[in-house]
């Protein structure tokens, strides 16, 4: 006869409600909205995740009523100046990307406000203690 261990069980079951174990398949890695989470623990996927570079909501309403199209070109650079303003101890610096311009909250890496070229002529910028000019 063959015995069952009951934490198993509930392991399995708890496993099957969580989504880690499906019907007719064994225990797998979590999925993530990305795709498979492949060898990498939660502190380092907080820690990728908490270094990314956010957009306010006044940001992203500012990229869109001036139709600003942030691509992965000024998204690079952008990223490249955050790093740098953070290892000169910044706080709010005002970065330059070409022809836009954008106000960022270094420590919580947070995009405040987004401006085009139009935007930037006859503006006081406040409240910075840095500015960055991205190449």
């Amino acid at each position: 006869m063959n015995t069952v261990d009951p934490n198993d069980i509930q392991n399995r079951i708890l496993a099957s409600r969580i989504g880690l174990v499906g019907r007719t398949a064994g225990v797998s890695a979590p999925q993530s909205a990305e795709g498979a989470v492949q060898g990498k623990s939660f502190g380092d996927i907080l820690k990728a995740k908490t270094e990314e570079l956010k957009f306010s909501a006044h940001a992203s309403s500012r990229l869109k009523s001036r139709n600003i199209e942030v691509t992965p070109d000024v998204m690079g650079k952008l990223e490249k100046a955050v790093a740098g303003a953070e290892g000169k101890g910044s706080r709010d610096s005002l970065i330059i990307v070409k022809d836009l311009a954008f106000i960022v909250n270094i420590p919580n890496k947070t995009v405040i406000t987004a401006m085009d070229g139009e935007s930037i002529k006859d503006n006081v910028f406040t409240n910075i203690d840095s500015t960055v000019i991205a190449s």
